[in-house]
């Protein structure tokens, strides 16, 4: 990469005048005109070094221009930073580059690394909510970041098929079903019908756990007979309404663009925790320790996090009732993972509000599998929320993630009612879209941060949107098929004078993907991406591309060329589809 060549250059020149740095910092100046790259290295050093920034600038640059390559057009020193500018040659070369490579943007920086990563984990017996939407999103995004840096990626979706959520959700069908006949046809609804009346049975079910002492304990006696699989109509109902949730999710997988390689349950990995938690009860921390891992507590068995780190608190593993909880669970998720394949990094996508309890058990695997443990990477995700504020399945005032995709793609719709398309095309460029304004709403955002999901903007064809990305690339693609109808196709024979800064921004691409894979956030391709559209859409009004007449067109068609391919390749690293007709 270019940005390692000026590096070095700056690395040597500062060399032969006998000053030592480690790292030096180069950006992009935010007003083009003022370069291609700009460092603060001699202000940096000034100081240390006993001289003026501009004086030690301009013996940095006289170094460097003693043998500057032909990538570089000039050097100059503004207020301290030294500012290169690149050759028109290099923005040519990177052009043509791209249409030779239609997979640029690549690396190998994570060659021969397997990397499983867990996200979206909804929850059998509940809605697909929002929160399992931000995870997918995120999730798919980083797991496509990672193959394109050379990666084996495994996807994985854990689902809690077992625990409270489900005894609610079964003791509520049961009160209103009767019997198992009943519950199990369901009038012959659909799938999505059915699994909508099971969310909204555990709505009414959690509500009656939280205000009804007489059903707080039918539902405990329920879990705990899921559990121990000891009621034949409980079970008869868990495997009905275990089926038709999983199968409703599968649907809203198909519509994001997820296929998962693993899918990993509560039920499974229950009894594998239980007995590394058991295997671990009393068990020292070390030869010369005093201190346990697991204790027994009031008849529950619990992990004294605080005792290793006094930012952890105290944690149930299993309660007194004998039952694992999620942590337990998660520490036979890990040993399962790690033994169905040899894993170099574990991600685990969750919400913010499972951090707490996700640190104490990144703390007992420490203590239990520290090789694995130093494997193990946890990222949280903030909440969206709607003007309504947050919302929750347990009050059933919820607006799922599959609502908001259905609401996304009826405003669609309506807006390409009127285009020539046939329906199955009006259908597929709705889905599309709708998808990518949900998307890019999650993914235009740093990971840690709440998202204010904003509907109207989100599916606007103007601004700050997926669909405006897809609908520039849509553009891009007509000035490309109008060209080629013309006989002019992309050449780097002629070339306009000026360099435009569509060029000035195409050649970032690769180390733009780069530092997403290293930081894990795809936010900065999403903001890479509107920036590029942006630039592309003022280049395509204040110029004309198709023109037989001028010598230069074919290059500029070269340019709207390299330009669709980058959006494409961007938007597939968001797991958004790029529609050639909008």
């Amino acid at each position: 990469m270019i940005e390692e060549k000026i590096k070095d250059l700056i690395k040597n020149a500062l060399k032969s005048l006998n000053i030592e740095v480690e790292e030096i910092l180069l950006e992009h100046p935010a007003d083009l005109k003022m370069g291609d790259y700009s460092t603060n290295v001699a202000m940096s050093l000034a100081k240390k070094e006993k001289t003026n920034p501009k004086e030690l600038a301009e013996k940095i640059v006289i170094e460097i221009s003693k043998n500057i390559p032909k990538e570089i057009e000039k050097i100059e020193v503004k207020n301290g930073f030294i500012n290169f500018y690149l050759s028109h040659e290099f923005f040519t070369k990177k052009i043509e580059e791209v249409l030779t490579n239609k997979n640029f943007g690549g690396n190998d920086i994570l060659s021969n690394k397997k990397i499983m990563i867990e996200y979206t984990q909804p929850n059998p017996f509940k809605p697909f909510h929002i929160g399992h939407l931000m995870s997918n999103s995120i999730g798919e995004s980083l797991s496509r970041l990672f193959e394109a840096s050379g990666a084996k990626v495994i996807r994985a979706n854990y689902q809690g098929d077992v625990g409270p959520h489900v005894a609610k959700a079964i003791y509520q069908i049961l009160k209103d079903k009767k019997d198992i006949i009943t519950v199990t046809t369901l009038d012959n609804s659909s799938t999505n019908e059915k699994a909508k009346y099971i969310g909204e049975c555990y709505a009414k079910g959690n509500d009656a756990y939280e205000n009804d002492e007489n059903a707080k304990k039918e539902i405990d006696e329920i879990n705990k007979k899921i559990y121990e699989k000891s009621d034949e109509e409980i079970n008869k109902v868990y495997d009905w309404g275990r089926t038709i949730t999983l199968e409703a999710f599968e649907e809203i997988y198909k519509e994001l663009g997820t296929n998962f390689n693993y899918y990993f349950f509560e039920s499974e990995m229950a009894p594998i925790g239980k007995k590394i938690v058991k295997e671990n009860l009393d068990k020292a921390e070390g030869p010369e320790s005093s201190r346990r891992i697991f204790e027994k507590s009031d008849g529950a068995i619990v992990f004294h996090a605080e005792n290793y780190d006094l930012k952890l608190h105290t944690r149930v593993f299993i309660n007194s009732q004998g039952l694992p909880t999620y942590e337990t669970k998660e520490l036979g998720l890990t040993e399962t993972k790690f033994k169905k394949e040899d894993l170099d990094i574990s991600v685990v996508i969750t919400a913010q509000e499972q951090q707490d309890y996700m640190k104490v058990v990144t703390k007992a695997l420490e203590l239990i599998d520290p090789q694995n443990a130093s494997k193990m990477k946890h990222i949280v995700h903030g909440m969206m929320r709607l003007t309504t504020g947050k919302m929750s399945s347990r009050k059933g005032n919820v607006i799922t993630g599959e609502s908001l995709i259905e609401d996304s793609k009826a405003e669609i719709l309506k807006k390409i009612q009127d285009r020539d398309f046939t329906d199955e095309e009006k259908e597929m460029v709705a889905s599309w879209v709708g998808v990518s304004a949900l998307k890019y709403s999650i993914l235009k955002q740093s990971i840690g941060g709440d998202i204010i999901y904003d509907f109207e903007k989100s599916i606007s064809f103007e601004g700050d949107s997926g669909p405006y990305l897809q609908y520039a690339y849509a553009r891009a693609k007509s000035i490309i098929e109008k060209a080629s109808g013309e006989e002019i196709v992309p050449s780097f024979i002629d070339m306009p004078e000026e360099i435009s800064e569509v060029e000035k921004l195409i050649y970032r691409f690769p180390e733009i993907v780069q530092h997403s894979v290293e930081d894990y956030e795809p936010h900065y391709i999403a903001n890479y991406l509107i920036e590029l559209s942006r630039a592309y859409n003022t280049f395509y009004g204040n110029t004309k591309i198709i023109d037989k007449d001028d010598a230069t067109s074919p290059y500029k068609v070269a340019i709207t060329e390299a330009f669709s391919v980058i959006v494409k390749n961007g938007l597939n690293l968001l797991g958004i589809q790029a529609p050639e007709r909008m």
